[in-house]
């Protein structure tokens, strides 16, 4: 594996607007990789279907949702 020396040696001796796209290329991959903050995910819906638990099954609640989405 490359060192940074040899990395550094090596960006040193391409033209100038190579260099450029060198160092795009490397923001490129920084933004690519850098960690994005995450969202809290909302529960406030958490027990708003209570009322219907007796009366569907996970399985048939599975269905309906795969036939809403089309699938």
């Amino acid at each position: 594996m490359a060192t940074r020396q040899t990395i550094d040696d090596l960006v040193k001796v391409l033209p100038p607007e190579l260099q450029r796209a060198v160092e795009d290329f490397i923001r490129f991959l920084l933004a690519k990789h850098a960690r994005k903050p995450g969202v809290t995910l909302r529960q406030d819906w958490a027990g708003a279907l209570r009322e219907f638990r007796d009366q569907y099954t996970a399985l048939e609640l599975q269905r309906k949702a795969l036939e809403w989405r089309g699938d």
